[in-house]
């Protein structure tokens, strides 16, 4: 059993391996496993990521599909459980694509997994390395993204960055 502190960040590259070391993270706390997943399916390949994270994180985990207001989530958990949020990326993107306010929906979400009384442990991408996107939407989305990853790592107690599924602790 390994102590979670209240609020961690994972962060990597697109298949980095930032979620399955995010798991190890949780299944080692030896507290209830709870999984709020933010991603959408909307198409054949979306659907078969979504069943190959379900099925490398096997059995033990409760699952909730939360896509725009995890934060209603966060509020009903108990010290003795362990959140796994998977992905502050994907939730920003299901928000922008919602048209909501982005910094308070940020803002909020940010301050519900600081108040979380359970550990969390939130998986997020690093976007900042890449070339500068093209398009202005794309430029919004990293910036806010940035943003957000900023916000949640002025927060966490713990912020890890995973590379080729290898972690390095930042803070």
């Amino acid at each position: 059993m390994s102590p979670l502190p209240n609020l961690t960040l994972v962060l990597g590259g697109a298949a980095s391996g930032k979620s399955s070391y995010a798991e190890g993270l949780i299944v080692n706390s030896g507290l209830e496993k709870l999984y709020i997943a933010t991603a959408q399916v909307f198409d054949d390949e979306m659907a078969a990521k979504v069943a190959r994270h379900r099925d490398l994180r096997g059995t033990g985990w409760t699952t909730v599909e939360e896509p725009l207001d995890p934060g209603a989530i966060l509020s009903q958990h108990r010290p003795d459980s362990a959140v796994l949020v998977d992905c502050a990326t994907l939730w920003l993107t299901n928000v922008m694509l919602a048209d909501q306010d982005v910094p308070a929906a940020c803002a909020a979400f940010v301050q519900a997994m600081a108040d979380c009384a359970a550990p969390v442990v939130v998986v997020s991408n690093e976007v900042g390395q890449g070339i500068v996107p093209d398009n202005a939407l794309a430029r919004r989305f990293r910036n806010a993204q940035g943003a957000l990853n900023q916000a949640i790592a002025g927060q966490a107690d713990r912020v890890v960055v995973v590379m080729a599924g290898l972690p390095l602790v930042l803070k």
